[in-house]
């Protein structure tokens, strides 16, 4: 069963490297399933029981992502975005984008409001699967504490008051209609201007963070979205929410570039301990989770994993 989830993550991975390469050859559900060794019917039948799509409709839409961002980005004419992604004509092109994000190409260009993009697929996650972590190395890098100001900027998000982490928020959500991961995740890839990350990249997720947000009477929220601008001034997704975060001061523990399969709980773990053990007796802070305040948690295995706290001087 797992070997499965490895092949077809094998199979969506070449997916995003040949549309980035314009590799169409590649592309085709001949090529790949030649190279897992499975026939074409074999293939397709299980990407679909892995991934909830068909081959044929996961790969346009994720064309249509990747042509979406030129779209948005560049000042390439339509007809050669739609000769970048395979697509016969202009007019195919614009009628197959009209139909996936309701808006023409030109009209987008003009008003590039959120849509939901046709985020990557994850089929194997050794975290989601309930492997753990295969322990066979441990990163010695130290986690780094130090003090930072952060000026004022916006935070559009989603929220949750009974979540309890990354995972069990993504239950909650997804029992939601439109705040699914899925479709936030995709709103969110198709925003431009994120604080975090890099605005031309789609299905990592990038710049999308996790946060606690400390309210009235106690109250805390689980979030999840992207920091913006102070100025931004987007539109905003009907089931999503926008913040102004005023500028202030917090505390940072991070733990640098780590392999995720391996050490992912391990590097929770020191994250953890650090921030415990951690004591503002020599410091001329202390935490800060009064209303209004807000901590951010971002997890990106290839570059770090930190929490930024909120502090306030004593």
């Amino acid at each position: 069963m797992y070997e499965w989830h490895k092949q077809i993550q094998m199979v969506v991975n070449e997916i995003d490297e040949s549309i980035k390469h314009r590799d169409d050859e590649a592309l085709t559900l001949r090529f790949l399933s030649r190279k897992l060794g499975y026939s074409e019917f074999h293939t397709t039948r299980k990407f679909r029981e892995l991934s909830g799509i068909t081959f044929r409709d996961y790969l346009r839409l994720r064309k249509l992502a990747f042509a979406l961002i030129d779209v948005r980005d560049t000042q390439k004419s339509f007809l050669d975005i739609a000769v970048d992604y395979g697509f016969s004509s202009h007019e195919a092109f614009t009628r197959a984008f009209k139909i996936t994000y309701s808006v023409t190409p030109k009209v987008y260009r003009k008003n590039p409001v959120p849509v939901i993009l046709r985020t990557k697929i994850n089929t194997f996650d050794r975290y989601i699967l309930g492997l753990g972590e295969i322990g066979m190395i441990k990163s010695n890098e130290e986690i780094k504490i130090y003090f930072v100001s952060i000026p004022a900027h916006k935070f559009l998000h989603i929220k949750n008051y009974d979540s309890e982490g990354y995972f069990n928020f993504w239950e909650k959500q997804d029992k939601i209609p439109g705040q699914d991961c899925d479709t936030i995740g995709g709103l969110l890839d198709s925003v431009k201007g994120k604080l975090d990350g890099d605005d031309s990249i789609i299905g990592k997720y990038s710049g999308q963070i996790m946060a606690h947000l400390f309210e009235k009477d106690g109250r805390r929220a689980e979030a999840y979205g992207v920091r913006l601008p102070a100025d931004w001034s987007g539109a905003v997704p009907k089931q999503m929410l926008l913040m102004n975060v005023p500028e202030a001061e917090y505390i940072v523990f991070e733990h640098g570039a780590f392999d995720y399969e391996q050490e992912s709980v391990s590097v929770g773990e020191k994250l953890d301990q650090a921030m415990k053990s951690f004591t503002f007796s020599d410091t001329d802070y202390k935490l800060d989770e009064t209303a209004g305040r807000t901590a951010f948690f971002y997890h990106d295995p290839e570059r770090f994993e930190k929490w930024i706290r909120p502090v306030t001087k004593k």
